[in-house]
């Protein structure tokens, strides 16, 4: 079998998850423990990317906790740093944002910012991420809010 070796390029891949209170109080927790993931894997929290991947963070657990809300039900960060060789980002690791919540029948909408405050949430993720979008998952169950962000290789 000469003729077909294939070489398996190794990818790394590192996650975290974890299950917040659909509160207020639950989405400033998110967003801190992000900021501290991000660090342990190496992207100080001043950094660029640490920076971007909290503010998606905040936003969509901000959106989870205003209108995703199913009383008694938590909402969840994931999130998936992995080697973007391959994956269609042309060099650097990607990290991807997942934020699920129980509200299935209101899927996030982009929209110009009115006159009146909130509405710039997902276009400050839009244009942070190189892609996002929205998946129903477990037989409609939940859905997931997700964003990915190409960050330098460390």
């Amino acid at each position: 079998m000469q003729g077909d070796a294939r070489v398996q390029v190794p990818v790394t891949v590192r996650m975290f998850t974890q299950l917040f209170s659909c509160t207020p109080r639950g989405a400033r927790l998110a967003r801190r423990l992000v900021a501290n993931r991000m660090d342990v894997w190496g992207f100080a929290y001043d950094s660029e990317a640490s920076e971007a991947v909290t503010l998606v963070v905040a936003e969509l657990a901000a959106n989870a906790v205003q209108h995703g809300r199913v009383r008694g039900r938590d909402f969840r960060v994931r999130l998936i740093l992995r080697d973007g060789h391959g994956h269609g980002y042309g060099g650097g690791d990607v990290v991807r944002v997942e934020v699920s919540d129980g509200r299935t029948e209101r899927l996030p909408v982009l929209r110009e910012p009115g006159d009146g405050e909130g509405g710039r949430g997902l276009l400050l993720v839009a244009a942070l991420a190189d892609r996002w979008g929205t998946d129903l998952c477990a037989g409609g169950t939940y859905k997931v809010v997700w964003a990915e962000i190409r960050v330098p290789g460390r």
